[in-house]
């Protein structure tokens, strides 16, 4: 696929076989094995496999913050290995975000100001982060939790607290690593049920998960095995 095929097709990541190999000691570790994959602007993409099949590194290749040994990674039609650092700092600060299993809120900061982070490291003016992570909070239905800290938050409560703050800085693409995998299954269904509402607003999502019922409520799923991707199908009742 060329970088104009990629943007032709709404692609907004293009994987064109790549592997990512780890030095450990005497020998080397293929991490990703040949991978290659397609994601539209707007899908909802879950990624499931044993421990050591490849999922998280995948995903961290997917938000830039490792790079592959070997292959091409196109985002959105553009060669990732042709950025700067400059550059990709950019991209991981504006058009990708993460979330996580733990949340990775400061304990000592209420939810509006964990909210705020992203903006503060950017140098987005008091007045306007203040506004934006209030929207954000708003948007996660805990705008009148905007003023408790984690410690005074439920589980899911701190997750919704983690995803204003990635969405905060309006991303086109939401990567999130077990985010249901600390709570339990009305809190994970919560979760689930939000991330499903931020796709339908246009946010593409690749969520990694062992729970084959979270991962039945994406579009897609893709199974890994060994570094290599070994099922892509459609999930059942999931929009064409």
């Amino acid at each position: 696929m060329t970088e104009a095929a990629g943007v032709r097709n709404g692609a907004i990541i293009a994987l064109e076989d790549v592997s990512r190999t780890y030095r450990m000691g005497e020998s080397d570790v293929r991490a990703l094995d040949r991978v290659s994959l397609t994601i539209a602007r707007g899908e909802f993409v879950a990624i499931m496999g044993p421990s050591g099949s490849g999922k998280s590194t995948l995903l961290n290749v997917l938000g830039c913050l490792d790079s592959p040994s070997a292959g091409r990674y196109l985002l959105d039609g553009e060669a990732v290995e042709h950025l700067s650092e400059d550059q990709l700092a950019e991209v991981r600060q504006r058009r990708i975000s993460f979330i996580f299993q733990t949340f990775h809120l400061v304990a000592r900061m209420t939810a509006l100001r964990n909210v705020e982070l992203p903006m503060i490291f950017a140098g987005t003016p008091p007045a306007e982060r203040r506004a934006r992570a209030e929207r954000a909070l708003e948007q996660v239905g805990l705008a009148p939790r905007k003023t408790h800290r984690p410690d005074q938050l439920s589980g899911g409560e701190r997750q919704r607290v983690a995803i204003a703050r990635a969405i905060v800085m309006e991303p086109t693409i939401l990567l999130a690593d077990e985010p249901t995998g600390n709570l339990d299954s009305a809190s994970g269904g919560e979760i689930v049920s939000l991330l499903k509402a931020l796709n339908a607003r246009g946010l593409s999502i690749v969520l990694v998960t062992h729970d084959p019922g979270i991962a039945a409520e994406a579009q897609r799923v893709v199974r890994m095995r060994d570094g290599r991707i070994i099922a892509d199908e459609r999930a059942a009742g999931a929009r064409a």
